[in-house]
Parts: C-alpha cells; sequence; structure tokens
C-alpha cells in the first residue's frame, strides 16, 4: 500500500527537522510514516477514522 503514494510532509517541519511524519491519502485509508524511517512500517487509518481524527484536533479538544 505505501508504495506509488504521493507523500507529503507538513511545510512547518522544517528541512533539518527529525520529529516528523509523512501522510499520503488514499481512497480509502490514510498513510502515516516516520521520516526518519520510511521503510520502518506504516500505519493505515480508515477515511472515517482519519476524518473524525482531523475534526477532533481541529476543535481542539485535544489541546493541553
Amino acid at each position: 500500500m505505501a508504495n506509488g503514494l504521493n507523500w507529503r510532509k507538513s511545510s512547518r517541519s522544517g528541512s533539518g527537522a527529525s520529529n516528523c511524519v509523512e501522510l499520503a491519502i488514499g481512497e480509502s485509508v490514510t498513510c502515516i510514516r516516520d521520516t526518519k524511517d520510511r521503510d520502518g512500517g506504516t500505519l493505515r487509518v480508515g477515511q472515517p477514522s482519519w476524518a473524525s481524527f482531523l475534526a477532533t484536533v481541529k476543535a481542539g479538544r485535544l489541546d493541553r
């Protein structure tokens, strides 16, 4: 699943940032991987769960 996807990372992570993840949004899943170890594995999240997570973040419900 991870091959052939369009991976992207936040524009807020500078070129030297090592605490970063990349996302690739597919038709049914969003894939997430660590930029320090791109071959180390991919977290796959279904689109309904990803949309719910984003809504939670945008609403500030995870802010401390």
